[in-house]
């Protein structure tokens, strides 16, 4: 029997690769089996113990693996993945999956990656391509790729950068990413039902999530407390924002954010996928520096306020405010957006990310490849041979 699995450890990568799960095991059979590994974030308290929300979403969890979470320093960081290295090798060994699913560029997912190179377990790239210049998942994304035989990148400038790292364009497959896929299919609750179920009652309310910039060192206070300040200058909004990740810096955030305690401001530690992509569509605009700001928001057609640098170098649309950190610049940021001439431009948006039907392809291909022959010695691609994007 053939095996597969997916690896998760937070909830905002969980939410891309829930519908690539249901996906792959539509295919499931005798002769192969589609494991879920949850690990990480998932199985922490403190991040809302979301492992809980994949069981209530009714899909079957294989494995859980538990690892340290704590990322308050570098070294924390470090031994993280020291314990996530060999937590997963012993368990790729063990196993023997035929291929290994991966999303984006958590530090943990470059551990899981390691371990699977040591075990000659292929890798499955998903959200390759992508660049964020704020923020040291830049270059752990990209590593990820060079050790990934099969690529599956969310847009085509991404599709141009894995190949320009020179992997070969027959392994890489844009098929938008999975996000557009989330929104067809499970952002379906109503505006009041969704703000229900968070103790809320009708608002006209603003979307939020802030994670660290993780290569600009100590600046965390700094910028929580402008957030936090202009959060104030809109007492007649109501902010609801979900927590940090577990970044280094991410700590420090949620316990500013929930010191701050205004009577606008709503902290929770996660909303899950369903709800959170509910509330999207019915918010004035989504704020903050999460890449659901980048991808999900201008599919909905709701204005961002994308603050910093954490997702510089993203493929954008136009309805995506940029602003910089400072109260004055987010607060004239939510004017903006806010303005009846941008949510007007915001109606006419088209997502440069895909038209929604991303994972059944994905699944189809990775059936496809990982039932073949595989030969992890892989030639590098080189462009200046002739090579074409």
């Amino acid at each position: 029997m053939r095996k597969v699995c997916v690896v998760t450890a937070t909830r905002a990568e969980y939410g891309l690769l829930a519908p690539v799960v249901r996906e792959l095991r539509k295919y499931e059979n005798k002769n192969l089996k589609v494991d879920l590994i949850v690990t990480g974030t998932h199985l922490s308290q403190l991040y809302g113990l979301t492992v809980q929300e994949i069981k209530d979403s009714g899909q079957r969890i294989d494995l859980q693996v538990e690892i340290p979470v704590r990322s308050d320093t570098a070294m924390d960081i470090s031994c993280n993945q020291a314990e996530t290295l060999i937590k997963f090798t012993e368990l790729f060994f063990k196993k023997q999956y035929s291929g290994v699913v991966l999303l984006g560029d958590r530090y943990e997912m470059l551990a899981v990656a390691i371990a699977a190179g040591n075990t000659n377990t292929p890798i499955v790239h998903i959200n390759g391509g992508d660049t964020t210049e704020g923020a040291m998942d830049e270059w752990i994304r990209h590593s990820i790729t060079k050790m990934s035989y099969l690529h599956m990148v969310t847009n085509e400038e991404s599709r141009k950068r894995v190949i320009q790292l020179g992997e070969n364009p027959a392994r890489v497959f844009n098929y938008g990413s999975t996000s557009m896929d989330n929104i067809l299919a499970v952002a379906d609750m109503g505006k009041e039902d969704a703000l229900k179920s968070i103790g809320l009652d009708l608002c006209h309310y603003i979307l939020c999530t802030y994670h660290p910039v993780t290569i600009d060192e100590g600046k965390v206070e700094e910028q929580i407390e402008a957030f936090i300040e202009a959060i104030k200058a809109f007492s007649d909004m109501q902010f609801i924002v979900t927590k940090s990740n577990a970044d280094q810096g991410g700590a420090k955030i949620n316990e500013l954010l929930d010191k701050a305690a205004l009577p606008n401001l709503h902290v929770y530690a996660s909303l899950g996928v369903r709800r959170y992509l509910s509330l999207m569509k019915y918010a004035e605009l989504v704020l903050g520096n999460s890449s659901s700001g980048i991808i999900e928001a201008p599919a909905l057609h709701v204005p961002t306020v994308n603050i910093g640098d954490r997702q510089r170098g993203r493929l954008q649309a136009e309805s995506i405010i940029n602003s910089g950190e400072s109260v004055a610049e987010i607060a004239q940021g939510i004017e903006i957006a806010m303005s009846h001439e941008h949510k007007e431009k915001c109606r006419h948006i088209t997502s440069p990310y895909g038209d929604g039907h991303a994972a059944p392809k994905i699944a189809q291909k990775v059936i496809e490849v990982l039932q073949g022959d595989i030969d992890l010695k892989k030639k590098f691609f080189d462009l200046s041979g002739g090579g074409m994007l």
